[in-house]
Formats: C-alpha cells, sequence, structure tokens
C-alpha cells in the first residue's frame, strides 16, 4: 500500500512538474538552435540578469505580492458576509444577486476595465498601487464569494446558538466556532484570489498606467523582446505560485492527505 502510494504521489509531481522542464532547460541555455535536442551551450545570464537591479524584476515581484495579498485580504472582508448571506439565507432576489455576482466573470475584463477607467480617472485613482488593488478585486470577488457560499450552504448554525447559550460573545463566536469550521473553504478562496490577483495583465496596464509594474507586465515585455532565456526564467517564477497552489489546496479539495503530507512520510 505504501510503495502504491509513493508511486502515485511520485507520478503526481512529474504530471505536475513536467511541462515546465523546457523553461527550466530554456532559462539555462545560451545557444540553443534546431535541431538539437539540448542546448549546444548553458549559462547562468537569464538568472543572473533576473536577480540584478537593473532587471526590476525584484520590484515588479514585490508589487505583485502587495497587490495579490492585499486583494486577498480585501476579498475576505467582502466575501465573508456576503457568501454567509447566499450560503446560509433564503431570500427575494437570490438567484438574480447570483447573477450579479457572477457578472465579472461573464463580461469581458476589458470592457468592465474601460468601463471604470474614466471614474478612476476622476477620483485620482488611476496609475495608482491602491487603484489596481481596486480593480482586481472585480475577477476575484465572485470566486471568494461563491467558494464561502458553497461552504456556509453546508453550515450548521446550532454551533453558534449553543456558543451563544454557553455566554459566548459575538467575537468568541467567530473566532472559536464559525471560522475553524469554515476554514478549508476560506483558504481555498484566499488561493483563489492570490493567484487570480497575481496572474492579471490587461487591467493591471489599464489602470496602473505603466507606472505600477507587476510581474505578468514585466513577463509580456521580455516575451516581446524575443529573449527566450530570460523569458522561460521569468515565466518559471511567475508560475511558482499556481504550483504551490495545487500542492497546499490538495488537503482542503480532497478528505485525504495533502500531498506534502504524503511526501514527509516517504
Amino acid at each position: 500500500m505504501r510503495l502504491l502510494r509513493t508511486i502515485i504521489i511520485t507520478l503526481l509531481i512529474i504530471s505536475i512538474l513536467f511541462p515546465f522542464l523546457p523553461l527550466m532547460v530554456w532559462s539555462f541555455s545560451h545557444r540553443w538552435y534546431f535541431p538539437t535536442l539540448m542546448p549546444t551551450e548553458w549559462s547562468w545570464r537569464a538568472w543572473s540578469y533576473i536577480f540584478s537591479d537593473s532587471s526590476h524584476v525584484l520590484s515588479a515581484i514585490m508589487y505583485s505580492t502587495i497587490i495579490a495579498l492585499s486583494v486577498t485580504f480585501l476579498s475576505i472582508l467582502i466575501g465573508l458576509p456576503a457568501g454567509r448571506a447566499l450560503g446560509l439565507h433564503q431570500f427575494w432576489g437570490k438567484d438574480f444577486i447570483k447573477l450579479l455576482v457572477l457578472t465579472p466573470t461573464i463580461v469581458p475584463t476589458l470592457a468592465v476595465a474601460l468601463g471604470i477607467h474614466g471614474l478612476f480617472i476622476r477620483y485620482g485613482l488611476a496609475d495608482t498601487l491602491l487603484g489596481v488593488i481596486l480593480v482586481h478585486l472585480i475577477p476575484v470577488l465572485p470566486y471568494m464569494i461563491l467558494v464561502l457560499a458553497s461552504v456556509f450552504a453546508n453550515y450548521d448554525l446550532a454551533y453558534e446558538e449553543q456558543a451563544r447559550s454557553l455566554g459566548a460573545n459575538p467575537l468568541q463566536v467567530f473566532y472559536y466556532i464559525t471560522l475553524p469550521t469554515i476554514f478549508p473553504g476560506l483558504m481555498v478562496g484566499s488561493f483563489f484570489a492570490f493567484i487570480i490577483s497575481w496572474s492579471q495583465y490587461v487591467i493591471t496596464l489599464l489602470i496602473g498606467g505603466g507606472q505600477v509594474v507587476t510581474l505578468p507586465i514585466l513577463l509580456f515585455t521580455f516575451a516581446n523582446s524575443g529573449d527566450n532565456p530570460l523569458t522561460a526564467a521569468l515565466s518559471l517564477i511567475f508560475i511558482a505560485p499556481a504550483i504551490l497552489f495545487i500542492l497546499f489546496t490538495s488537503h482542503y479539495l480532497s478528505g485525504h492527505e495533502s500531498m506534502w503530507g504524503g511526501l514527509g512520510k516517504l
């Protein structure tokens, strides 16, 4: 049984990492021409340049991280009460509210960004970090709200009522009863929010106006330059959070051990 589990975990890791092997080879290549299967010369040039001050990659990573974490935090503040209301209560117009929540995933992102760009200019939010954070909430909130709504749909309010009957205040009820119960769904929604915000390009470029340079914007710039090693190295950095997302949420998306837990026992 343990051997089977080891084989399954190994195959899963290979299936996740194998598509990125060509990027890894490209990032260390110096000369690689068709039809050779491997580079004729190897070099650290791409990685050395990426982590140098002149590449601005570190500042782009910092901007992307700050924006993604801020958007995740704000989406939790908005998504918790909205998801609780949609999941626990029946009210007139609930289906219409769900449709409104889904609207940002239906309407093209570029159309939405163009629609609010004028408002952001009027209120001084264009070309600012705050403006980019606020516009990222548009594609993120539907996922956070719907994930939490599905969690609260299976939530039993009797536990909260029992806690209140024993003298717990609202903060204690939330911290000791609600939060531990919804935590797996909250983590999944948070990872979705982080990854979606991390990967935004069009709305960041439009609202940020080139003043807020995130990792996706820098990646497209390198890709257009035709420098394959640099593009490959930056792509690996760009997709790293997505891989971590798959690994860490494997525990919450299934009732079994997470991949990290399985690896720890090998």
